[in-house]
């Protein structure tokens, strides 16, 4: 288990976490994690493929790269043969599934989390093995992609597919796919279909919010398509400052969804990871040291404070995405190279996003 004598700089922040906290954030979410590999959101409710993934992210930015890796074998060994997973497991057991729905971006999001371990640890035998793994999950989430490049988001439990897209999770499965193509790069096996793929959803993500189900009161549709890598440049600015003073609480942190006066610390991490993605450190810094107040005293997280009337902690639960998205957004400010490659753009593809398509 990392020590605080061992912590890496990079997790290492001014105001926000300290060696020693940052040792205590990442035994909460070792402390979680089950002898088979599994991580659900804390011991007792369920797992999700894509919050497991985040979660073995933020242990390979501590340095736990075998924890890490027992995480993604958990879901080598249990992906369906259409190369998906379900959507919720209880306690991470794969014999009790309690969503049998298939969610193309929790699906997808693997490509990022494998990529990100392997430059973690330089390790070729380990993405050799989840190569196929990979492969299997890419395809099976670019079979609910429509004409428009928007991705459909899921599959009915009897296999139905549900053509409605969700722009949050278009935008995770871009990264995604950039990811996957950095894989298939780094081994020489290029998939020029992916390209493609990848190329009409980041048009239909800046293009066409008409291809989209509105879910704008949520703040994850606001900075998602610029955290996904879909949008850039000018238009992230403009995106992110036209509804900043929606969503942003000083001092507290940021709303899931306007106007509840609740704010996450999910949101609030993967606000700032964004706007470090845009060059904003000193913004992104801002919103990490203002959801000090959800720290729990085990160095866990608690998932969101209503802050009106009744002000508590709410739900009642601290999460291990939430530790996660902590650490993944401390890490990138603190340069950690594999998660700067990740969510920076760096060793990903460019040029696949040309506004070509009607």
């Amino acid at each position: 288990m990392t020590s605080p004598e061992r912590m890496a700089e990079h997790l290492v922040l001014p105001g926000v976490l300290t060696a020693e906290q940052a040792a205590e954030t990442v035994a909460g979410i070792l402390a979680v994690q089950r002898e088979d590999g599994a991580i659900p959101w804390f011991r007792g409710h369920h797992l999700d493929p894509w919050d497991h993934t985040e979660a073995a992210m933020a242990l390979d930015t501590a340095g736990e790269h075998e924890a890490a890796a027992r995480a993604y074998a958990w879901l080598a060994r249990h992906q369906n043969a259409d190369g998906s997973w379900y959507a919720a497991y209880r306690d991470g057991d794969p014999e009790d599934v309690t969503d049998r729905g298939l969610e193309s971006n929790f699906v997808a999001y693997i490509a990022v989390g494998v990529w990100h371990h392997y430059l973690s640890t330089g390790d070729d035998a380990f993405l050799d093995r989840m190569w196929p793994v990979v492969y299997a999950a890419v395809e099976f989430v670019l079979r609910l992609q429509q004409p428009g490049g928007e991705i459909g988001w899921k599959r009915e439990a009897d296999g139905t597919p549900v053509d409605e897209a969700l722009l949050t999770g278009s935008s995770s499965i871009h990264q995604a796919l950039r990811c996957a193509l950095a894989i298939a790069e780094e081994r020489e096996e290029p998939q020029p279909d992916w390209e493609l793929a990848a190329g009409a959803l980041g048009h239909a993500i800046r293009s066409h919010p008409e291809r989209f189900l509105d879910k704008s009161r949520y703040s994850m549709d606001w900075y998602y398509p610029v955290l996904g890598g879909a949008v850039t440049g000018a238009q992230a600015t403009a995106r992110i400052d036209g509804r900043w003073d929606e969503f942003v609480v000083p001092g507290l942190g940021v709303r899931c969804v306007v106007p509840n006066p609740w704010v996450t610390g999910g949101e609030s991490c993967e606000l700032a990871l964004t706007l470090w993605a845009m060059g904003e450190s000193d913004r992104a810094l801002e919103i990490l040291q203002s959801i000090r107040h959800l720290r729990a005293a085990d160095g866990t997280y608690w998932t969101g404070y209503v802050f009106e009337g009744e002000q508590a902690f709410w739900p009642e639960e601290q999460t291990t995405w939430t530790s996660g998205s902590l650490l993944l957004a401390v890490a990138a400010l603190g340069g950690d190279e594999a998660t700067v490659a990740v969510f920076g753009g760096e060793r990903l593809p460019r040029g696949l996003d040309p506004d070509c398509c009607a």
